[in-house]
């Protein structure tokens, strides 16, 4: 068997053929005069290159444009069909999944409910949500191939278990990876949810351009991505950015907190101590007298307070913006002292919902609090985060697959 080595034609082809894919994702589609400007190829070799990756089925011809006189140039896009990839997103209420093509483009979703009285195997709501987004995208489980599931906690690395993530019944199981690795044809691969934001974030949002920095996720619960150097750090047990159960000076310790399932930073700037406080401030009104979920109403809350506090109004609302500030200030202080950050992403539910105020209030506090000054902004990506996080990751391992030429036999010379 003969291998390749950096320099050979072979390696140089593939390498170009990968930069003219790139392109294609990134621009759209290109002529071929284009793809040899932006790669610095000649006319003949990116005729040659374009060539090779339509024959392997990675470009298509889409039409043509009008330019200088003479024949309209042909244009090239990556051919959407050429791959697919799954991502679930999980919460102990619902499983969330969606099915894009190799440029990204989302091509089909579906939702399963899973209330705590259904008797359904994790295996098989896991089964029904995939299979819903890839008929809802026309094609069948044997198109995917790859998938990856975003949820609370995480697996550790050597148990097999959930850790982290109590509240997610049926997900605990030492068995349940093999049985999932059992059931799916396709590679299945699993990360944290907050860290599936961060990959979001860091792909298409806010962090774009940046290698180091700190996600903040405040919903159901509170958490954290860590990203040094471009990656992901998971820690040792996957739990890095399990920040919720950071002990924090103003509420008492919380003991056993893998147990309880919170922690300090939890008990003081997590969603469910925000009534609370709106009632302690004097704020009685429908909110504060919900029964929705927690994340709802506390995200209901905090709009207000932004409100109140964009038209100058000095009231409860204001002092419960002001009292939650403070509460994620505390706990990012002690962040940023271990990490120093470049730039903190302020992301979920509660955060977006503060907007611009909240975002000024912590920024202010933090500087009080901490030695070193990193950015706060808030997240770009608004719209199921986790889910794109994890059709970003699946394509991210699925296109170096598929967009590998080196092992195809060239066309041209």
């Amino acid at each position: 068997m003969v291998g390749t080595t950096p320099g050979t034609p072979r390696v140089l082809r593939a390498m170009n053929d990968r930069a003219a894919l790139d392109l294609l994702l990134e621009h759209g589609p290109l002529s071929r005069t284009k793809i040899g400007k932006l790669t610095g190829l000649s006319k003949p070799t990116a005729s040659q290159l374009l060539a090779r990756l339509e024959a392997a089925g990675l470009v298509v011809a889409t039409g043509t444009v009008a330019g200088r006189p003479g024949p309209n140039a042909q244009l090239y896009a990556v051919n959407a069909r050429a791959a697919h990839v799954a991502g679930l997103d999980v919460n102990a209420h619902r499983i969330v999944a969606a099915v894009a093509d190799v440029t990204g483009e989302t091509v089909g979703e579906f939702e399963v409910r899973t209330p705590r009285r259904r008797a359904d195997s994790v295996v098989r709501q896991v089964a029904d949500a995939l299979d819903g987004a890839v008929k809802d995208a026309g094609l069948t489980r044997a198109d995917v191939h790859r998938v990856v599931i975003g949820t609370p906690g995480a697996f550790d690395p050597g148990t097999g278990r959930l850790r982290y993530a109590a509240h997610l019944p049926g997900w605990h199981s030492p068995t349940l990876l093999d049985e999932l690795a059992a059931f799916l044809p396709m590679p299945v691969e699993y990360e944290n949810d907050v860290n599936l934001v961060a990959v979001a974030e860091q792909r298409l949002g806010a962090a774009r351009g940046h290698d180091d920095f700190v996600l903040l996720w405040n919903e159901e619960g509170l958490g954290a991505a860590v990203v040094i150097g471009g990656r992901l750090h998971r820690g040792f047990t996957g739990g890095a950015g399990e920040v919720g159960f950071l002990p924090v000076p103003g509420v008492p310790l919380v003991r056993q907190v893998t147990q309880a399932n919170s922690g300090g930073f939890q008990e003081l700037a997590g969603a469910q101590v925000l009534p609370r406080l709106a009632r302690e401030l004097g704020i009685d009104d429908e909110l504060t007298r919900a029964t929705g979920t927690h994340h709802e109403v506390a995200a209901g809350l905090i709009a207000r307070a932004a409100a109140a506090a964009e038209q100058g109004e000095d009231g409860p609302y204001a002092r419960l913006l002001d009292l939650f500030a403070t509460g994620l200030a505390t706990g990012l202080a002690s962040m940023v002292a271990v990490l120093d950050p470049e730039l903190v992403v302020l992301c979920g539910e509660l955060l977006a919902s503060g907007g611009e105020p909240l975002r000024a209030r912590v920024q202010g506090e933090l500087a009080e609090l901490a030695a070193s000054r990193p950015r706060l902004i808030t997240g770009d990506v608004t719209h199921r985060p986790v889910l794109r996080g994890a059709l970003e990751s699946a394509l991210a391992i699925t296109r170096d697959e598929v967009f590998d030429t080196s092992h195809t036999t060239p066309t041209g010379t």
